[in-house]
């Protein structure tokens, strides 16, 4: 593969011409930052926002020219534009727009030329999220698919969790995903699903120093430029919190729904809380909580013990008015299987913590299956 750098990408974007100047978007200092992942190409371009719309074919044209060039594999032009503070110029109706934090902070990007990201054949996507790391919410989600595709469900997984992706460990995918026509990728698979993760092409000791908008723009691409055919359900493993990635995929894609996972303990609760409120906020139905780490149970002699105290998500659930799914135990096993890469619906399909999965994945089926009316219009947010 040729080696693609930085000062090659700039000068193909150098013969990228704005019609409305006569300058290339290079000498127009519009190119705000290019990043090269293994043949995978991103680039910013810094706009005017009050040309955001117009400039839509000239942010294709960039797209189009870096990926012709030799040993890409694929090519993202995203638009970001400086906003004024909130104090300066209010949102207007019908676009979602990004201000800082108070009046009198600084500027912030907002992605330009967004428009709704289309799966053709994907029926339903969903996300599992948390409001905070570090509460196993990767190991569900990749058992939630697991066990969908156990129910018979064809079902894909795609992480995205930019920052710290867990499926290439999890999965124990060691290949890189190739390209047959130099736009769209195809899916690794693996036990049955079609996945998709950034640390596919990355190495695993390779930080991902990016901003928002670089991820928002690797996040699309990853749903837009897979080759995932035809799915009963996607399954995206989001990152922890409420920032740049679950925005973006609540406000540009038709998501069928959310699950929650939060620990038992009431730290962990209140910021699920926070997780569930911003799907509600954005007209995302919450699928419902799923307790993980419920309870532990010895290996040895199998006397459970509530470590982290138990039934919290269960009352939370209830309280909130939305569904619970189940309780996870902190087992070893568990733990075992997804460090070694092959998971334990995989691993022990008949033991009684594949099953828990299994449960949860015919309620999550059955909640889909009964709400499938026709694909949701994605949302459309201002942010004050």
């Amino acid at each position: 593969m040729a080696e693609i750098t930085e000062s090659a990408v700039r000068k193909v974007l150098d013969a990228v011409i704005d019609p409305a100047t006569a300058k290339s978007v290079v000498a127009q200092g519009m190119v705000g930052g290019i990043a090269i992942r293994g043949g995978h190409v991103a680039v910013t371009l810094d706009v005017d926002p009050a040309r955001g719309t117009a400039l839509e074919p000239l942010r294709q044209a960039c797209e189009q020219a870096v990926r012709v060039m030799p040993g890409v594999l694929s090519a993202t032009a995203v638009m970001t534009s400086e906003r004024p503070a909130p104090s300066a110029a209010p949102a207007s109706h019908g676009h979602a727009h990004s201000h800082g934090p108070t009046q009198g902070g600084p500027a912030a990007k907002t992605t330009g030329g967004g428009g709704r990201i289309d799966v053709p054949g994907v029926k339903h996507i969903i996300a599992v999220a948390s409001g905070k790391g570090g509460v196993g919410k990767s190991t569900t989600a990749v058992n939630l698919a697991l066990g969908l595709a156990a129910n018979g469900v064809a079902t894909g997984l795609l992480d995205a969790d930019i920052y710290g992706p867990s499926m290439p460990r999890m999965l124990n995918v060691k290949d890189k995903p190739e390209s047959v026509d130099g736009k769209a990728l195809k899916p690794i698979e693996r036990y049955g699903l079609k996945t998709m993760s950034i640390g596919y092409i990355v190495n695993e000791d390779t930080p991902m120093i990016w901003r928002g908008p670089m991820v928002s723009s690797a996040l699309e691409q990853m749903l837009r430029d897979v080759q995932w055919g035809e799915l009963d359900v996607l399954v995206v493993d989001m990152p922890p919190g409420t920032g740049d990635a679950q925005l973006t995929l609540a406000q540009r894609v038709a998501l069928a729904g959310a699950v929650i996972v939060s620990t038992p303990q009431d730290i962990a609760l209140v910021d699920a809380r926070k997780g569930l409120n911003m799907f509600r906020k954005v007209a995302v139905p919450v699928l419902g909580f799923v307790e993980n780490m419920s309870f532990y149970l010895c290996p040895h002699c199998g006397e459970r013990a509530e470590i982290f105290g138990h039934g919290g998500a269960r009352e939370e659930a209830e309280k909130l008015g939305v569904p619970f799914l189940g309780e996870v135990p902190l087992h070893l096993d568990i733990r075992t299987t997804s460090d070694s890469g092959h998971p334990i619906v995989v691993a022990q399909p008949d033991s009684p913590y594949a099953q828990i999965y299994k449960n949860i994945a015919g309620r999550v089926w059955k909640q889909l299956s009964a709400n499938q009316r026709g694909p949701r219009a994605a949302p459309r947010i201002v942010v004050r």
